[in-house]
């Protein structure tokens, strides 16, 4: 069985005693299965992955996405490419749950870390069930039952991500292939049963239920209780680190207090299932 050491109340571990360089067997995805359901984000230090190795380990928990505006891996389409030196990587430092502008987002992500700092750059995840539980019954009671819209444009803008003719391309092909969507404010994760807020600042627009104002201020108080300290864990990455975190039901920070050293990451995406709220 695999070691796990606990990193905070909310959500977080640091596994031991497994190799993700080699292929798992059937049992040992179920147990890292179950340790994402139990910790929401998992971490395993000195696992360097290849990028097919990678997509590999990914692709036993379900499809893979393949971003519509990140550079990927030349052999590894499915493997994003999160490279300083060659992109814009401020959207990372915002809180927010990966490709909610989908259908249906993402189950988990595999990241791998190639090339970190000497210091900072550190990435933070919060566990959106935590700070569901903390609201106050009335509050659970109105936002049980909203809906929000989720946009692309919102982390990735015109300005930033179009600025050549080929870019210009392929950022409206992106924003074409993906218009904006609505999912529930509240989505019930499909494994464990468990409430979790389903709103980031990176994506998520508006609440379609309520005035502009209204939508605003709640929002803007969802998003700062999604990221209360309390609910956070934060991880120092080593050369070669590997997360895996539940997307259904986490929020997560790149923190860009780095530069101008280089850091390198890449990230295989699981396509997971359209979201549900509580009274769907």
């Amino acid at each position: 069985m695999p070691e796990v050491r606990r990193l905070a109340s909310a959500l977080g571990a640091e596994i031991s005693g497994v190799d993700l360089t080699q292929p798992l067997s059937p049992e040992q995805t179920e147990q890292i299965r179950e340790l994402l359901r139990q910790h929401q984000v998992i971490f395993f230090r000195n696992q360097p992955l290849t990028p097919a190795r990678q997509a590999q380990l990914a692709r036993s928990f379900g499809e893979l996405h393949i971003h519509p505006i990140y550079p990927a891996s030349a052999d590894h389409p499915e493997i994003m490419v999160l490279d300083t030196d060659l992109n814009d990587l401020r959207d990372n430092a915002l809180w927010h749950t990966d490709v909610t502008f989908s259908q249906t987002p993402p189950l988990a992500s595999v990241l791998s870390a190639r090339q970190v700092p000497e210091y900072g750059g550190d990435t933070l995840w919060a566990s959106c069930s935590a700070a569901y539980q903390s609201l106050s019954a009335p509050l659970k009671t109105l936002i049980d039952g909203l809906h929000a819209e989720h946009d692309i444009s919102l982390s990735f803008p015109v300005s930033r991500f179009a600025t050549t003719a080929e870019d210009a391309a392929r950022f409206a092909r992106a924003k074409e292939l993906n218009p904006p969507v609505i999912h529930p404010v509240v989505r019930v994760h499909p494994e464990t049963g468990e409430k979790g807020l389903f709103v980031s600042a990176g994506f998520t627009r508006k609440i379609v239920e309520l005035e502009e104002d209204e939508s605003r201020a709640l929002l803007d108080f969802l998003f700062t209780r999604s990221t209360k300290p309390e609910f956070c864990v934060r991880w120092h990455w080593q050369q070669y680190d590997v997360a895996i975190w539940d997307n259904r039901i986490t929020q997560h920070y790149a923190c860009d207090d780095y530069r101008p050293q280089r850091r390198i990451m890449h990230r295989a995406t699981i396509i997971g299932d359209r979201p549900s709220g509580p009274k769907a």
